[in-house]
């Protein structure tokens, strides 16, 4: 377990501060509008996000700095039991060892059963574990809060509580002041402009996998992944081929969709990001490959950064 901080203490404060809820509760919203960057895919589907991603804001100047290292953990999954779901939920249980900082994320509108099963596996004698109640937006009354803080803190002693709406980006500011509060003392460990700890590739293949999750919706169950086949650039432009794998036949009829529609539109998309990301022209071509089993597969998993 973390140390506690001392409050009052100056100087350079460095960080990890896990966020952690259920699937769907805006986890990779807010680490985006917290960094400022696209770190982390969204989409409304579960399993978006599947492995640690570090997303890092670095505020003040030298000497007296701080570093926010944010760790997005995938939503916690009592369902799909596969290999890769049992490694998303472990790696959750190791931000929760390493981070000095907990932010467990709640609907504002109300605590669920899943919500609920976390709160009983956060550490019993932590003091540094944050209540965020996201998604405010879509509270038709503020008042209706009061009754789900309660409710919340009645099961856990959190150290704070923090009501924001990650996508308009309200109330981010407040979070930020309660989380610094309790980071360590201690001098960065990313350069000031180093927004991640993820390889450009990774987040290539990120970027196509979340316009897949999003164009596909709910025709294509979790059973999809990308990989970067190739890779080469210069100053000028870069030229990418990724490949969507799928683990069944009729799936991969899916991703392309009628007349090939449906993959072009998916690369078409991620496209822009990865252009954003690079700052160049980008040439990506896509490719679908059905491999069984590949969620269920060690090798497999490794092959795709599921570690």
């Amino acid at each position: 377990m973390a140390e506690a901080p001392d409050l009052g203490a100056a100087g350079p404060r460095t960080g990890f501060v896990a966020i952690i809820g259920r699937p769907n509760v805006g986890k990779s919203t807010l680490l985006n509008a917290l960094v400022g960057e696209h770190v982390s895919i969204t989409s409304r589907k579960p399993q978006t996000t599947r492995v640690r991603v570090l997303g890092v804001l670095t505020r003040g100047a030298a000497p007296v700095t701080t570093q926010f290292i944010f760790i997005d953990t995938p939503g916690f999954q009592r369902r799909h039991r596969t290999m890769l779901t049992r490694r998303m939920n472990e790696s959750i249980n190791a931000a929760l060892r390493d981070a000095d900082v907990v932010v467990m994320v709640i609907d504002a509108r109300g605590l669920t059963a899943e919500d609920r099963v976390l709160l009983d596996v956060l550490p019993a004698d932590r003091g540094n574990v944050i209540l965020v109640l996201n998604k405010t937006d879509a509270l038709a009354d503020r008042d209706q809060l009061l009754p789900r803080i309660a409710e919340a803190a009645a099961r856990y002693p959190f150290a704070a509580v923090v009501p924001v709406s990650a996508e308009k980006r309200r109330q981010l500011s407040d979070l930020l002041v309660e989380i610094e509060r309790r980071l360590p003392a201690g001098e960065p460990l990313f350069e000031a402009d180093q927004f991640t700890d993820r390889s450009l590739r990774f987040l290539a293949a990120e970027a196509v996998r979340e316009k897949a999750f999003r164009l596909l919706g709910d025709e294509l169950p979790y059973g999809i992944a990308v990989t970067i086949e190739r890779w080469s650039e210069d100053e000028h432009r870069a030229e990418i081929v990724a490949t969507l794998l799928v683990d069944r036949d009729a799936h991969k009829g899916i991703v392309i969709g009628a007349g090939g529609a449906k993959l072009r539109e998916i690369g078409r998309l991620a496209r822009l990001d990865i252009e954003k990301l690079l700052g160049k022209p980008v040439y990506l071509q896509t490719h679908v490959r059905v491999r069984r089993g590949w969620s269920d597969d060690a090798r497999a998993l490794a092959g795709l950064g599921y570690e």
